[in-house]
């Protein structure tokens, strides 16, 4: 088609919309004209469309006029975001804007230019309407443009054109456009049927074309469709709600959704649309007036939605992308986009997602506020226990049961005994009632009554204590604490964790939200739940321990975290102080310290030390003392690794615990003479013989007379039954390879035997690397007669042990490594890479070495960045050192790995050499720093 020679001069002369949208707003973060000059943008457009054009050269011209504009307002926009990170409420208004104008522009254009139609019947009606998020006029940098084009009655062949025309261009312009063609009835009709359409045209707002049809749909949505069914809107809310967290996962994790996780934007749009449906306004101010909101509440409504949609929209203009994840590396970038900064030990992206979390925990609280005000008016439906049971339990004097919630009879009277802020959790606890949010609302604004006086008083450590040790489930009342304030307020050293993240791989939680995970595991091994799984502390747990010593230490453990300090050091100190103004006596206090002190022992020692050493564990049972200490240690330790987050615990640190505790407890009940080498390989002789008992007595003998000491006490017994199999008969040059599953410790045993070799720790090492497994534990010994036995625990990249169905690849593919076929250190290099998320951490490298945690090897630890292939890098740089490795103990924590190696020099003596020891730690360096750069690309 043509343009109508007429066309220019009649459209410059067109007047201009006289609508709402058409006005310059104020309320924008640049002015309105640098985002989009709406009149001067329709005038240089129509200018520059030529008389007769067609239109493939309309579109053109078009895209590439708005194309312009868009670049330009978006570089305004961000330019004043920058300056004001925190502008968000006009950032967003200001993408609306801008994208108003594309869209009015692009009607303008396909329904007077392309597809004009002088006379229009009345069904040839076209409206354009935003709707959802973009109708409510907040838009982040890559939202979505949500378009209903309405018409009166079934679309026109001319409606048709209009649309379709106005979508090339839209998109064209690299908008996201989600659109819909419908007539009042649709709208009706669909609303009725799906909630998430109903949402979005709560949200509608007129755009361009025929303005009487929007006012008619306003009309008949509230006539027909919204009113008188405010209370089944809310329920389907709440439910979408309910799903949406346990999708996303109900906790604050450390990589959260900001648009759809608990606390998130998604959250507070819920609360708009409860709001507007049921109370007829967009203006949140109005539930102040009406006595549903406090002014305080109302305002920290405005700063939770200012911060979380600021996180937003620089979110999405660090991306370049629509991106709703807070991952790591984003956090980095977004907290240095709002300004935060390093400050007392701890990053910037600690303090910024501190902000977070707490913004997200108030987005909770007004939440409940909102929904208890709608029960109130039965807008909102009862709770389902309500429903059954129409009786609730009884409660005591100072109580009533409100729609089955625990509410206070007399607020003035509740408030005159300032017990009864902890009194509220304990009978909470005991009906097994939730709390009222009106009396939660009470607790939150009277925290000051919580004062010294209060600490120090034994009725309330009584109560406070009985909190954690008396109803079977304390992770309930602490959470409820917690997120009102109480804990911080009774416990004031408690405060500068709550909603502190850690920013790391490693722990899955807030540091506060840690330590309640972990004392909920201790109720649940308490409450006997974990029997099969747990044997050893459930067993701890049966035969009795301090209950108040162990619930005191898991609550204070990481209390000193976020400070320059070491965290157990300045734990200790805390709990020193603290809990005595618990309640507990000097004796338990002291053991509580020390717990704080050395929460971290027992996995340090598990993980990052050759447990079969006998050293370590004797080293381990001088620390701890007395078996009481060690039963606590160990419970702790347990619910400490499984608080951290829902894949940490697994099978193979079950199985080092156990082995430590176990070993520790004869130890320290029997005598340390119960760890000597010589009883232990003896019995790991007798053992094999049994196991091979269809063996002649030659073989057996030549077995059992080949190997070292150490080999003996360091491996399991069915490992010594894959070794001799492996070694009978080996040939000279032959390598013989046993790879099976280990369930017991969630891992694959890879098992070699093959001629001895120097470097035959690294040579192993990069076949498994180039295979892509993780060495978790690993360890070789010298046979008298040449042979290296050589035992790698191994799982995929996930974590888990390899299946069956990939042993045979895994086995070919460590075979022509071997071999030869294949060269580690070339292969490697394209493989060695680490991920966008995973570059963010920072790590710095600790190398220490210790003559004194062996008898007979020196230990170097290597405490650096994780990522692919550096063990191999690690173990190939001692072999070119000429450093014999007999054992690697590999403990992972996230982004940070420890690996702990059992070296000897090349005549077999310890590393005594301190010019020799700091040659091998500047080599370890150097090959940690070149893979480092490798790995970042």
């Amino acid at each position: 088609m043509t343009l109508p020679q007429t066309a220019s001069a009649a459209l410059a002369s067109e007047p201009k919309p006289q609508h709402p949208n058409d006005k310059m707003p104020d309320d924008l973060i640049a002015p309105a004209s640098d985002i989009f000059d709406l009149p001067a943008m329709r005038e240089a457009l129509f200018a520059a469309l030529p008389e007769g054009a067609g239109e493939p050269e309309v579109r053109k011209i078009t895209v590439g006029l708005l194309s312009d504009a868009q670049k330009a307002g978006r570089a305004a926009i961000a330019a004043a975001f920058e300056a004001e990170p925190f502008g968000a409420r006009r950032t967003t208004r200001s993408y609306t804007w801008l994208t108003d104008g594309m869209v009015r522009l692009t009607f303008e254009v396909a329904s007077q230019v392309l597809h004009q139609l002088p006379n229009p019947t009345e069904g040839e009606r076209l409206t354009v309407m935003a709707v959802g998020g973009y109708g409510r006029g907040e838009m982040a940098p890559f939202s979505d443009v949500d378009l209903l084009f309405l018409t009166p009655y079934k679309i026109t062949p001319w409606a048709e054109s209009v649309i379709e025309s106005m979508l090339y261009i839209l998109w064209d312009l690299k908008l996201k456009v989600g659109h819909s063609s419908r007539t009042v009835k649709d709208c009706l009709r669909l609303g009725a049927e799906d909630y998430t359409i109903r949402t979005a045209m709560l949200e509608h707002r007129y755009l361009a074309g025929h303005a009487p049809l929007a006012k008619e749909l306003d009309d008949k949505l509230w006539s027909d469709l919204f009113n008188g069914t405010a209370r089944e809107f809310v329920e389907a809310k709440l439910e979408e709600r309910e799903a949406r967290h346990l999708k996303q996962g109900q906790r604050y994790m450390v990589e959260p959704n900001v648009k759809e996780g608990k606390g998130g934007l998604r959250d507070l749009q819920s609360l708009y649309w409860i709001v507007k449906y049921v109370h007829h306004t967009d203006d949140l101010s109005k539930l102040v007036e009406q006595g549903i909101f406090l002014q305080h509440e109302y305002e920290s409504f405005c700063k939770a939605e200012r911060f979380l949609w600021a996180v937003r929209s620089h979110l999405h203009l660090a991306a370049r992308r629509a991106n709703e994840l807070l991952s790591f590396d984003m956090q980095v970038e977004v907290a240095s986009r709002m300004g935060y900064n390093d400050r007392g030990g701890r990053r910037a992206v600690e303090w910024f997602m501190q902000d977070y979390f707490r913004h997200a925990t108030e987005v909770g609280d007004l939440t409940r506020i909102l929904l208890t005000s709608l029960e109130a008016t039965h807008t909102k439906g009862a709770p389902l226990l309500e429903r059954i049971f129409k009786r609730g339990p009884r409660v005591k004097a100072g109580y009533k049961v409100v729609r089955n919630r625990l509410a206070i009879a007399d607020d003035t009277e509740f408030l005159n005994e300032p017990l009864n802020l902890l009194r509220l959790f304990e009978e909470a606890l005991r009906t097994g009632l939730l709390i009222h949010p009106d009396a939660m609302r009470l607790v939150k604004d009277n925290l000051q009554l919580i004062d010294n006086g209060m600490r120090d008083s034994k009725e309330a450590q009584k109560l406070f204590l009985g909190l954690m040790l008396k109803h079977g489930n304390p992770e309930r009342a602490l959470r409820r604490m917690n997120e009102l304030g109480v804990l911080s307020a009774f416990i004031p050293e408690f405060a500068p964790i709550v909603a502190m993240m850690q920013f790391n791989m490693y722990h899955h939680y807030t540091v506060d939200e840690h330590t309640i995970q972990c004392i909920w595991h201790l109720s649940e091994i308490e409450n006997g739940k974990l029997e099969e799984e747990l044997p050893v502390a459930s067993t701890i747990l049966e035969e009795g321990l301090n209950r108040r010593v162990i619930y005191v230490a898991l609550l204070l453990h990481d209390i000193g975290k976020g400070r320059d300090e070491d965290h157990s050091i300045l734990g200790a100190k805390i709990a020193r102080k603290v809990a005595p103004r618990l309640g507990l006596s000097k004796k338990e206090s002291e053991t509580v310290e020390w717990l704080v002190r050395h929460h971290l022992l027992m996995s340090d020692m598990a993980q990052k030390r050759d447990i079969a050493d006998p050293r370590t564990v004797r080293d381990f049972a001088k620390a701890v003392k007395t078996k009481e200490r060690l039963d606590l240690l160990c419970v702790l330790t347990v619910c400490d690794i499984r608080g951290v987050g829902p894949d940490t615990w697994n099978n193979w640190k079950a199985a080092l615990l156990r082995a430590l505790y176990r070993q520790t407890r004869r130890a320290l009940e029997g005598g340390m003479e119960d760890l000597n080498r010589e009883l232990r390989g003896t019995e790991a002789k007798k053992v094999l013989r049994e196991k091979l008992s269809t063996w002649s007595s030659t073989d057996l003998r030549q077995e059992t007379g080949r190997h070292y000491p150490p080999y003996w006490q360091g491996l399991h017994f069915t490992a010594h039954v894959v070794f001799a199999n492996l070694l009978k008969d080996i040939a000279e040059g032959e390598i013989r390879i046993d790879i099976h599953p280990d369930p017991d410790r969630d891992a694959t045993r890879a098992c070699f035997a093959l001629q001895d070799h120097p470097g035959i720790f690294s040579r192993l090492s990069g076949a498994l690397a180039l295979v892509g497994a993780n060495v978790v534990d690993a360890r070789t010994f010298t046979t008298k007669d040449g042979y290296a036995t050589a035992a790698f625990w191994i799982q995929d990249s996930d974590g888990h042990p390899y299946e069956d169905n990939r042993i045979p690849r895994l086995r070919d593919m460590i075979r022509k490594t071997l071999m030869g076929e294949v060269v580690a250190v070339e292969a490697i290099k394209p493989k060695d890479k680490l991920k966008k998320r995973e570059k963010a951490f920072k790590v710095p490298t600790h190398i220490t070495f210790d003559n004194e945690g062996s008898e007979i090897f020196t230990i170097i630890e290597v405490d650096t960045r994780d990522r692919p292939s550096l063990l191999f890098d690690l173990t190939r740089t001692l072999a070119h050192q000429n450093i014999y490795i007999a054992s690697a103990v590999i403990a992972t924590y996230g982004e940070q790995v420890v690996d702990t190696f059992y070296v000897k020099d090349m005549f077999g003596l310890k590393l005594h050499s301190k010019v020799k020891r700091d040659q091998i730690e500047k080599r370890l360096r150097d090959a940690i720093a070149l893979g480092s750069e490798r790995a970042q690309g």
